[in-house]
């Protein structure tokens, strides 16, 4: 069992992408919150938690990277 090293590296860039929308996902829909009253306040919100979302679907897709490079890919049976 060796571990593919191509797509390790491509897990840990998926997880270091979930890094930065876990920080930004959080400010956006604080600065959305704090301006309720502004005229943007709805597409604010929406894109932080639109960000939100894509941070967990990276995280998921980073973990199954790094889990099939380390384990590899499960093979159907004939």
């Amino acid at each position: 069992m060796h571990t593919d090293k191509d797509i390790l590296v491509k897990g840990i860039k998926y997880l270091g992408y979930t890094v930065a929308l876990m920080f930004s996902a959080p400010i956006v829909i604080y600065q959305a919150f704090k301006n309720q009253e502004h005229s943007l306040y709805i597409p604010v919100l929406i894109l932080g938690f639109i960000l939100a979302l894509a941070a967990l679907f990276m995280a998921f897709l980073g973990i199954k990277t790094i889990m099939d490079s380390l384990f590899g890919k499960k093979q159907k049976k004939k």
